[in-house]
């Protein structure tokens, strides 16, 4: 909410009835004030988006021994709750011990582990995690290790990401509400202050406001009670769990929705006041000290609002977090300020008769600045959250916001076309003036009441009503005649269509993992990968034919163990661990998992016991089961396998 008009610097008037607004205004400054600082007080820096960047074992590991703990190293901050991180062996059981993960961080590492139980068999483990990034949003996988070999396994990898189902889409529409009903509320005062001060009277404009009012306090409880199973169980029964409530409200985002709320009380006695007090107001002076009074005070609340979001989201976390926050404030105002004072705009052109060019001109130099904050604010934003030209094309953050970037283009190309109605209707001012100044001649020249309606009360306030209704439609009628007026309507709407769909963008861009960090994620997930893809992987089987001197190990080499052209290499050897020579070896490789084999592969012997396989083709990473069947004589022979990992 911005200051419409210059501060008065005469001495006001000694008016009780004006130094109560006033201090009701100051009042609301301190109480904002001191909320806003506290936020401010406790936002520290933190991270955005977090990922598993590494664990220990490793996705698809195969370790010889039972390790005593797992653990697992994150991109970023994340905030672990004690049921954070489960472990389960092959029959579904938990192979933890249940206790809190262990914070490990050392330095700028995030890790945490987890204490296993001593004296796990053998057998294929699942690691289930879940966690809350710094910017509030839930983030949730799950890997495999094997201890000895790989097993069968009853427990089924989880499918769904964390913050998704029925809960999650529930409190994706109140994020959405929550931005709209900002925007209603914090633009269409503005639009009163700043461009039309005696559209405070105005009805249409009043139920605008108060509905924003309405639709952010609901989508603000709505999120404070969605929080909990949102970031944790998923299920929508939790909404209600005081438990878990107490939970939330001991987290960052939590604080930040209980504070929105508080600002939300003091912004209803700014309502009370701007549709009340001011409202009625009819001195000039006074007036004008009052449009001062709750200017300051309703800027101080609508940048307390934007700022529970700058301080609990996206702004607050990864790089430059002092700027982030102040520049991510100041675009949520020009967003609040240019389509909140678009919708309302549309309002009092469809529904009021007597707003003027004069308050739509005022409402184009707002638009304006309010474009050029958003372009300086936006472009810093995008840097930051996007980095490269890579992230811009190549992530989902990126895209999204092309997209965005397109719709800003499309709403500015109308809101152009609007501003030339705008001018039109400044230059026909005259025939406006004129027209009105007829349908006041027809207003009196409206038959007299009969002395007999006169002596009747209640027939003559019927009377008038009806005199004052047809004026009233009479004037709108000469009104929406003019087609600067209806050319001007007509861009306008246009621009509200396409500011609601920026608006569903912005929302799922607030929810959506950064570019910049995506990419970094990546790059640090592919370098703590990297030391396992390193050098052949060596695997050593056991066989046993059945016949004569029928026992012996096949020892095997897969070179570089990625997909795309690998080199084996096969030693054979007998019991006494000298060089085997079999009369046969032949291998498949078979991805169980997209059902993909089995490929055979013939490797030719090179020397004594040693057999080799050049140019074999791995289509795509994965486990790979690889079978490898050795024949010792004309009749014996067996199959063995091995999974090993590819890629």
């Amino acid at each position: 909410m911005t200051a419409a008009t210059a501060p008065h610097f005469g001495p006001p008037p000694a008016a009780p009835a004006l130094r109560r607004p006033l201090a009701a205004a100051a009042l609301l400054a301190a109480l904002v004030g001191m909320v806003f600082g506290l936020l401010l007080g406790g936002a520290g820096p933190a991270s955005a988006h977090a990922a598993l960047t590494g664990s220990d074992p490793q996705d698809g590991a195969v370790v010889g021994t039972a390790p005593k703990q797992v653990t697992l190293t994150f991109s970023e901050q994340v905030a672990m709750s004690d049921s954070s991180v489960r472990v389960l062996d092959p029959d579904g059981k938990r192979a933890d011990t249940g206790a809190a993960p262990r914070d490990l961080q050392s330095g700028s590492t995030v890790k945490y582990g987890v204490s296993l139980h001593s004296g796990l068999p053998d057998g294929t483990y699942t690691v289930a995690w879940q966690a809350v990034s710094a910017d509030s949003h839930p983030v949730s996988g799950a890997f495999t290790f094997s201890i000895g070999a790989p097993s069968k396994t009853t427990v089924a990898l989880p499918t769904d990401e964390a913050g998704g189902g029925l809960v999650g889409t529930l409190y994706g529409i109140a994020r959405y509400a929550a931005y709209a009903g900002f925007i209603l509320l914090a633009g269409g005062a503005a639009f009163v202050l700043a461009c039309w001060q005696r559209g405070a009277g105005a009805r249409p404009l009043q139920r605008l406001v108060v509905r924003g009012w309405m639709t952010l306090t609901v989508a603000t409880l709505a999120m404070l009670l969605l929080r909990n199973p949102y970031t944790g169980s998923g299920k929508l029964a939790d909404a209600f769990d005081l438990d878990g409530l107490k939970a939330v409200l001991d987290t960052k985002p939590g604080a930040a929705l209980v504070s929105r709320l508080l600002l939300l009380g003091a912004s209803a006695l700014f309502i009370a006041v701007l549709f009340g007090a001011y409202a009625k107001r009819e001195d000039e002076r006074e007036k004008k000290d009052l449009t001062f009074g709750l200017a300051i005070g309703g800027t101080v609340i609508a940048a307390g609002i934007a700022g529970t979001w700058a301080l609990a989201e996206h702004a607050s976390t990864g790089i430059q977090p002092g700027i982030a926050m102040p520049v991510d404030v100041l675009h949520l105002l020009a967003v609040a300020a240019w389509l909140g004072g678009l919708t309302a705009l549309l309002v009092a052109l469809y529904r009021t008769p007597d707003i003027g060019a004069a308050a739509v001109r005022r409402f184009s130099r707002v638009a304006f600045g309010s474009v050029l904050v958003l372009a300086a604010t936006g472009i810093y934003q995008s840097w930051r959250q996007v980095g490269t030209w890579s992230a811009l094309t190549g992530t989902g953050y990126g895209q999204l916001l092309l997209v965005k970037v397109g719709l800003v283009a499309v709403l500015i190309g109308i809101a152009w076309i609007s501003r030339r109605w705008t001018a039109r209707m400044v230059t026909n001012g005259a025939d406006a003036v004129g027209a009105e100044a007829e349908v006041a001649v027809e207003e009196s020249r409206t038959p007299a009441t009969p002395s007999s309606a006169v002596e009747d009360p209640a027939r003559a306030a019927q009377l008038a009503r009806q005199r004052a209704a047809v004026a009233t439609a009479e004037k709108k009628r000469v009104r929406d005649a003019d087609p600067d007026r209806s050319g001007l309507r007509r861009s306008v709407l246009a621009e509200v269509g396409v500011a609601v769909a920026l608006l569903a963008v912005t929302t799922v861009l607030t929810s959506t993992e950064p570019g910049r960090t995506e990419e970094e994620a990546a790059r640090s997930s592919t370098a703590a990968s990297a030391p396992a893809a390193e050098g052949p992987v060596t695997s050593t089987l056991p066989f046993d034919t059945g016949g004569k001197n029928g026992k012996g190990t096949v020892r095997m080499d897969i070179d570089p163990a990625r997909t795309g052209t690998n080199e084996i290499h096969l030693w054979v050897d007998s019991t006494d661990g000298k060089a085997m020579d079999v009369p046969e070896l032949k291998l498949a490789f078979t991805l169980e998992s997209k059902d993909i084999g089995p490929l055979p592969v013939t490797p030719v012997r090179l020397a004594e016991g040693h057999w080799t396989a050049s140019g074999v083709q791995i289509p795509m990473a994965g486990n790979w089961r690889v079978a490898v069947t050795v024949r010792t004589s004309d009749i014996d022979q067996t199959t063995i396998d091995k999974n090993v990992k590819i890629g």
